[in-house]
């Protein structure tokens, strides 16, 4: 079972059902579509219930995981963090934060806390992240967390062709 991951502020906890109507409002709106590579605009309630439903499954054969990102007086989530791909001790990065909650060091600070708990009880020892070039938001996570620069690269996505920054570590 999925167990919770708890910070100073937030409870990453697996994503449940009743979570698509949210999904889909946060993730819905056009600058989250703009700077990730897998959500699509417009985003409905329908997409978000049949990606939810994948978790536990992938979960469970080790491919990914995904937790929602809660604040801890609050039960709604703000965001997701996750990894995509999981595959003998490497993890594919990848998260995503409502436009409200921008700006508060929240997609760090879950981020480091999945990093930090899939090092600890999962045996993480490789990790892979990209954003995309004009997403500076990222591009500071990403760097906060100490993950090495490899090089930029152009990848078909969403329908067009669009530059990539790739990283990577090794623990």
């Amino acid at each position: 079972m999925q167990k919770d991951i708890e910070t100073e502020r937030l409870v990453l906890r697996p994503f449940r059902l009743s979570d698509s109507e949210r999904v889909a409002e946060l993730a819905g709106e056009k600058v989250i579509a703009d700077m990730t590579a897998n959500i699509p605009h417009p985003y409905e309630p329908a997409m978000a219930f049949e990606w939810i439903q994948t978790h536990q499954t992938q979960y469970i054969e080790g491919e990914s995981v995904v937790y929602a990102i809660t604040l801890k007086d609050c039960d709604d989530i703000i965001g997701a963090v996750g990894f995509p791909l999981l595959d003998h001790g490497l993890g594919v990065l990848g998260y995503w934060l409502g436009v409200p909650f921008w700006g508060r060091g929240i997609a760090f600070e879950a981020a480091e806390a999945l990093v930090d708990f899939y090092k600890s009880h999962h045996g993480l020892t490789e990790l892979h992240v990209m954003h995309l070039a004009e997403n500076e938001r990222s591009k500071s996570v990403i760097r906060k967390l100490g993950v090495g620069y490899v090089e930029n690269m152009m990848r078909h996505m969403q329908g067009q062709n669009r530059e990539i920054c790739v990283y990577k570590s090794v623990f």
